[in-house]
């Protein structure tokens, strides 16, 4: 196996071994090597732009943490977990179009986790824009206390920026034919 295949961690590396099928790609080293190469690309971006933004990385958002969320799954999808309001949370999912089994993009308001979202396990809502997320690769939250509106528009421009980033990288994947 390659050099990017072997970079990424192993549970992420089974995964991706996972995700050839539904991306739709031939099973072979080379679909594989070129799914790392992507997820490795997607992993920088990930903690470039949650740096760049004043934004920290943690092991866990616990249920009763009012907090926003940007997580990053597994697969190198993206869930933007908005901060509690009386009315639950504002959640996107976007798997930015490799996969082939689940929605491109998913928004629900109202959103109640079920559990804490932790790191190496899955998101699961009780009421959601999805029943459960691929295991949590990164979970990023705001380094300093924000009002609701602002950390909403942080999280916001922060998955725009990301989005745009990953759907380059998949690109690069679909035109290289993996």
């Amino acid at each position: 196996m390659g050099e990017n295949y072997s970079a990424v961690a192993d549970q992420v590396r089974d995964h991706l071994s996972g995700l050839v099928k539904s991306a739709g790609l031939p099973e072979t080293d080379e679909a594989l090597e070129a799914l790392a190469q992507g997820w490795l690309e997607k992993q920088a971006s990930f903690h470039e732009q949650t740096k760049a933004n004043e934004m920290e990385e943690t092991d866990v958002l616990e249920l009763e943490d009012a907090r926003g969320a940007l997580v990053m799954t597994y697969s190198g999808s993206l869930l933007t977990i908005g901060p509690e309001s009386d009315a639950g949370r504002t959640v996107e999912y976007t798997s930015i179009g490799l996969r082939r089994d689940v929605p491109d993009a998913v928004t629900r308001e109202a959103s109640v986790l079920a559990l804490d979202v932790r790191k190496d396990l899955a998101v699961e809502f009780e009421i959601g824009p999805i029943k459960k997320s691929s295991p949590v690769y990164a979970i990023a939250v705001a380094k300093e206390e924000l009002a609701p509106e602002a950390e909403e528009e942080l999280l916001g421009q922060v998955t725009m920026m990301l989005a745009e980033d990953f759907v380059e990288v998949n690109k690069t994947l679909v035109d290289g034919e993996a």
